[in-house]
């Protein structure tokens, strides 16, 4: 049962963006998938939250977040199918992870917890919050931006992950993302 929060075993680099709402995870996805001519994984919370908050006007709830993770660890695992060398993911169950701590005062349900810290990225992408903040429905956090980024930055620190932090514009994040990914396909 819990194998639907596993990543499938793969020879392909995965990248990953990272970092509070807001920092232009999804735009540097895009971004990235088009330069490398590969496929990039969305962010699967967003549909599912969205489409929760569509129907019922709720917002993300502790039950939620293990049907997130198995949303997302399908995409990732159909995708990747698809990938040349290289995948592009939005985000992943650590993202989630981090989410579940900052929003429900530490908790994580145990499951999740322990597919966050297993499944395994080459390279994640950690992304500052010099991007000015957007609202939209799902987003609630524009005055805790600093203190999530930090929460970010300390969990990949923590679980001793391989990471950079991008700040600057769209144009500066993008070549300096290229610049670490073409290192990693280069090896």
């Amino acid at each position: 049962m819990e194998e639907k929060y596993k990543q499938e075993p793969t020879n392909i680099v995965k990248v990953v963006l990272f970092g509070p709402e807001s920092t232009g995870k999804t735009t540097l996805s895009e971004q990235l998938a088009k330069y490398y001519n590969t496929t990039w994984v969305a962010e699967y919370a967003r549909e599912y939250l969205q489409a929760k908050w569509d129907k019922e006007k709720k917002t993300c709830e502790p039950s939620d977040l293990l049907p997130i993770a198995e949303g997302q660890m399908k995409l990732e695992n159909a995708l990747s199918k698809n990938a040349t060398n290289l995948l592009i993911c939005d985000t992943d169950l650590l993202e989630t992870k981090v989410y579940s701590e900052a929003y429900y005062v530490g908790y994580c349900d145990p499951i999740l917890e322990k597919y966050a810290l297993e499944n395994s990225y080459d390279l994640y992408l950690l992304t500052y919050i010099d991007i000015p903040w957007e609202k939209d429905d799902l987003r609630d956090k524009p005055n805790e931006r600093e203190k999530m980024f930090l929460y970010f930055k300390e969990t990949l620190e923590k679980y001793n992950k391989n990471f950079i932090t991008l700040k600057g514009d769209k144009k500066e994040r993008l070549t300096i993302a290229i610049n670490h990914i073409d290192k990693l396909l280069k090896k």
